[in-house]
């Protein structure tokens, strides 16, 4: 008889990372736009690496704190309402399991299901009532979804990591260079950033490349200059 295996740490990772892609893409594209528009106004006023740097690291780390709790709550809530919701359509059938089934079958009537199919379904519905919503689930496309089912805490963990890891790349060259070298390479390096989001974003919602990067880059663009509008106006 042969072992069952149990999936690998790197095949549970890979299936976690495509579970919380919406997550992650998001994280991302949060972290990295304002950070980009933060450390653009800072650049444009601050005379000091240091500066940028306490201020760039200290909002990327509150950022993702926020994220983390923002997408966590969100999906307690949403799982909160569809429990709820769930037990008050099934104490709604137990209440009146015949009038559950033959509304059910009526709306059935007009999709084009023989009589013979509709009987089945009827006589099946009646011994177990409580398959009528499983029913109504399935065919509205209401079952979950492997990322449905993914932990709340896991989406949140995803979502921190993208967005600390996008937020810190506008910082990052202000650690290491003086001021005026990591203006230059906060910039492009940002910008490569962005590129490589845009194209990410592309091919997981399987939309037109140029324009999915010319969007991303855009949307930081107007946020840098936001920032550095600012920032001269402060400064």
């Amino acid at each position: 008889m042969s072992e069952i295996r149990s999936p690998s740490f790197l095949s549970r990772t890979k299936d976690s990372i495509r579970n919380c892609s919406g997550e992650i893409v998001f994280g991302m594209s949060d972290g990295v736009v304002s950070i980009f528009g933060l450390v653009a106004g800072m650049v444009a006023g601050a005379q000091s690496g240091n500066v940028i740097l306490l201020a760039g690291a200290t909002a990327a780390i509150a950022a993702t704190v926020s994220m983390m709790a923002g997408v966590f709550l969100d999906l307690e809530s949403e799982r909160d309402a569809a429990r709820v919701e769930a037990r008050a359509r099934a104490a709604e059938i137990r209440q009146d399991p015949e009038g559950a089934v033959n509304k059910l079958i009526g709306d059935l009537q007009g999709t084009g299901l023989s009589e013979k199919s509709l009987e089945a379904l009827r006589a099946d519905m009646k011994a177990n009532p409580l398959a009528i919503q499983k029913f109504e689930d399935a065919v509205a496309g209401e079952e979950e979804t492997a990322a449905q089912k993914t932990s709340p805490i896991i989406h949140a963990c995803w979502m921190g990591i993208a967005d600390f890891i996008a937020a810190m790349t506008p910082v990052i060259p202000f650690i290491f260079l003086p001021l005026e070298q990591a203006k230059i390479v906060f910039i492009f390096g940002t910008a490569l950033l962005l590129i490589l989001l845009g194209i990410g974003r592309a091919k997981l919602g399987e939309r037109p490349m140029l324009r999915t990067v010319l969007e991303t880059c855009v949307i930081a663009a107007a946020a840098a200059i936001a920032g550095a509008l600012i920032g001269l106006l402060i400064s």
